[in-house]
């Protein structure tokens, strides 16, 4: 069972049995797993959506044994992850923790977050899925890939730097989205010779911002899955250079990230579209994990970067409704 929107779209999506393509996937962050939903993809109203009221009492696990990383504990990694930055002389590496939300005896309608979450974010992929025992739930704006089936236009973007919407950019942020612009042209280059990069604006997302570039590119069907291949996990979520920012990753963080940070793969008549999958939660029966993160520099501070994971946060526990 999955539901999603596009960005900008009030149609809710799911998948029928009609068919054993597999049209929408998910992908974990170190590709050792995929979730496919096979059938093709239909509209629904939100009536229909309601009918059945989805709650995590109907879930298959709890979630037991978990202990949460307090803000001294991230903290303190952090002060670690920036002498690591300094003495490999990297320009980022990203960095996650696990936020519990615990309900405490009661239980979360998963029907009314996920719309909370639609009605929240109108310019995100908006999703809802529950299979194998697994529940995960998200809502972020960011496109790893856009690919135009009919004239083989090709679009993604460079997203980074995090701050409220109230706040100004600092030097901290422009320079971490510099490297992620870098390595999304430098990838496009090897299979494009038409390309155009915008300039960088401002892309709110609730109550907080990024900086954007877009970029769009003229390639070959056949060279896609090699482009997303080479452009996951771009430096927005991991870091670069990519293999040892993947391998700081497993030694600081301690646990896997799932799909947390991985992508959603879309297909449909006209277009096939990678969405990064941020700004997501894992529920369980009692509890669910909120996953978030920062892109760390040498500059950073660690104080608020543990501020801005929970904003990021907030944009999963604002919108749970609970019942």
């Amino acid at each position: 069972m999955v539901y999603f929107k596009f960005p900008f779209s009030e149609n809710i999506c799911t998948t029928d049995s009609s068919s054993t393509k597999k049209w929408v996937s998910f992908f974990s962050f170190d590709g050792s797993e995929i979730l496919p939903f096979e059938g093709d993809i239909k509209q629904i109203s939100q009536q229909e959506f309601l009918k059945n009221e989805i709650n995590t009492h109907f879930l298959s696990f709890n979630l037991n044994g978990f202990e949460e990383e307090n803000q001294k504990d991230y903290q303190e990694k952090l002060a670690n992850v920036i002498g690591f930055i300094k003495q490999n002389n990297l320009s980022k590496l990203v960095i996650s923790r696990r936020e519990l939300l615990n309900y405490n005896g009661l239980k979360i309608n998963l029907t009314q977050t996920f719309l909370n979450l639609c009605k929240a974010y109108p310019n995100a992929f908006v999703y809802f899925f529950i299979k194998e025992g697994k529940c995960w739930m998200g809502a972020f704006s960011e496109i790893l890939g856009k690919f135009n089936k009919k004239n083989s236009q090709f679009e993604t973007m460079s997203l980074a730097g995090t701050i409220s919407v109230n706040d100004n950019w600092t030097k901290k942020e422009i320079e971490e989205q510099k490297p992620v612009t870098n390595f999304i042209r430098n990838v496009l280059g090897k299979f494009s010779e038409n390309m155009d990069q915008s300039e960088t604006y401002d892309h709110v997302s609730g109550n907080i911002k990024h900086l954007r570039t877009d970029f769009k590119a003229q390639i070959t069907q056949e060279n896609l899955e090699n482009i997303i291949s080479e452009l996951h996990p771009t430096p927005a979520v991991c870091g670069i250079p990519k293999d040892l920012c993947q391998n700081a990753i497993e030694q600081f963080e301690k646990y896997p990230r799932k799909l947390y940070a991985g992508y959603i793969k879309v297909e449909t008549e006209e277009y096939i579209q990678y969405f990064v999958n941020l700004r997501c939660a894992e529920f369980f029966k009692n509890a669910a994990l909120i996953y978030v993160g920062g892109g760390i520099t040498a500059e950073s501070s660690v104080e608020k970067e543990w501020q801005e994971t929970e904003l990021k946060a907030e944009a999963i526990l604002k919108n749970v409704a609970f019942t």
